[in-house]
């Protein structure tokens, strides 16, 4: 698989809970009820505002918004900055799939006023390819990976559902 069946949410996912990546892509979705994906979203809609917003790719892929040759991803703090690195890397990894010639990339995170640069190196790419075939291995799990019991858990949407 070349990787463009798998969503940003579901890569960045991977990168913070296999079982949240399981649950999220089986249609089992509790950030609707989120007040941190909430303020999230609001920072996203109200940071940025002259840049174009979201690039859809394939109706899949959902780039918060590009410069010339740079992705831009929109995130509320640099908590989980790993995985924001994974999910812009996967972008420009998906771009260059369909021909765009991008190699970097800028997390923004407006709150705290700062940025951080990615580039799609070489090794980079090929951790993109490993990580897309152990997230569709995940998917097709017949059941989720076990409760994480991790710090995060605390402040996760899916805290309830997993603890319940």
């Amino acid at each position: 698989m070349n990787g463009l069946a798998i969503t940003g949410t579901e890569f960045n996912y991977f990168h913070v809970c296999k079982r949240k990546l399981w649950l999220f892509s089986h249609d089992i979705e509790m950030e609707q009820e989120s007040d941190i994906v909430f303020l999230g979203r609001l920072i996203h809609e109200h940071s940025y505002q002259r840049e174009r917003k979201e690039v859809l790719i394939d109706g899949v892929i959902r780039i918060d918004f590009m410069d010339d040759d740079t992705v831009h991803e929109v995130k509320k703090s640099n908590r989980m900055e790993e995985s924001h690195v994974g999910q812009v890397l996967y972008y420009i990894y998906c771009l260059r799939l369909k021909g765009v010639d991008v190699r970097r990339g800028v997390i923004n995170y407006p709150k705290q006023r700062r940025t951080t640069e990615v580039e799609l190196t070489p090794d980079r790419e090929r951790e993109i390819r490993k990580t897309i075939e152990c997230i569709e291995e995940i998917k097709r799990m017949k059941s989720p990976p076990a409760v994480l019991n991790s710090r995060i858990c605390r402040k996760c949407s899916y805290e309830e559902f997993c603890y319940s």
